[in-house]
């Protein structure tokens, strides 16, 4: 146990006695870097972004004329991707504005559907009021044998091109305004009147026929829209022919022009002058023949514009 104790004395002096020998380092030796581990954090769910809720009315909003040629104005319920009247879509603008209308021989019964976005359907009733029409009734057989393949072969193209306009669905909001006269005189034929030969019914009058007693009256555009027929030579039975589409669908017939002013493509606001009435095509005298169409359905104007002054 001595022994052991005097070497490690020896020892120790030892090392301080040696030139050049260097005592033990006694710094103590740095700990090693500790080892950082990142734990990757739970991400959050992210939180779903509600469904705006659509904005406008629960039901079917509008009013107009409710009659056979009649129209409405109206605005579809809130989140409605489709309508329609019957069985005819309707175009809604962003707001869910639309406008429809009645034939002459409309159904007192039909129903405005909207499809909404969450798959449901909503549907709101329309009654169309009937109308007394002006019928004559004559003694006399009605002219049998149809047009000559003569005329068809000339009147097909015209059937064609007018075909062709009404589809054409211009951008127009001609369809919002309040109608005007395009012009004013007295009226020589109503919208709807017909002729039955004993008992055959046929064809009604179409429009509204305003005579001013001379050719060259000017006329103007009854509301905004856009030129989608202005015949260069007159057709068979319509004569110099002007077409103006007043947008969803909705479209102005002005026929028997002596002089039309403007030209397809053209836009044109209400009031501006557009052309001159006459007596071209199959016409007993110079008058304007202003028909109005909605799709199919043919339409009285004087229910557009209300009495003439």
């Amino acid at each position: 146990m001595r022994i052991a104790l005097v070497a490690g004395i020896a020892a120790v002096s030892l090392s301080a006695c040696i030139p050049g020998a260097q005592e033990p380092d006694s710094t103590p030796s740095p700990s090693p870097s500790p080892t950082i581990v990142a734990q990757a954090l739970p991400t959050p769910a992210p939180t779903p972004t509600p469904t705006p809720t659509p904005v406008g009315p629960t039901t079917f909003l509008f009013s107009g004329e409710l009659t056979q040629g009649g129209w409405i104005r109206g605005q579809a319920p809130a989140g409605t991707v489709s309508a329609r009247l019957g069985e005819q879509a309707l175009v809604l603008d962003e707001a869910g504005m639309f406008f429809a209308a009645f034939d002459r021989d409309a159904a007192s019964q039909t129903s405005l559907v909207a499809t909404l976005a969450d798959g449901r359907t909503i549907s709101s009733p329309v009654a169309v009021s009937p109308r007394e029409w002006n019928i004559e009734r004559v003694n006399v057989a009605r002219r049998s044998g149809g047009p000559s393949a003569s005329f068809m072969e000339r009147r097909r193209p015209e059937l064609a091109q007018i075909n062709a306009a009404r589809r054409v669905n211009a951008d127009s909001d001609g369809w919002q305004q309040d109608f005007i006269w395009p012009v004013k005189g007295r009226i020589s034929g109503r919208f709807g009147s017909q002729r039955i030969y004993r008992g055959e019914p046929g064809s009604y009058h179409s429009g509204i026929d305003i005579a001013t007693g001379e050719s060259g009256t000017p006329f103007v555009a009854p509301a905004d829209g856009v030129v989608v027929l202005a015949t260069q030579t007159p057709f068979s039975l319509e004569g110099y022919l002007l077409i103006i589409d007043h947008g969803q669908g909705l479209n102005s017939a002005f026929l028997h022009c002596s002089r039309i002013a403007v030209q397809t493509g053209d836009v044109v606001r209400q009031g501006q002058y557009v052309g001159n009435i006459g007596s071209t095509g199959r016409a007993t005298g110079p008058h304007l023949h202003w028909g109005l169409k909605w799709r199919d359905a043919r339409l009285d104007p004087l229910l557009f514009t209300g009495p003439m002054d």
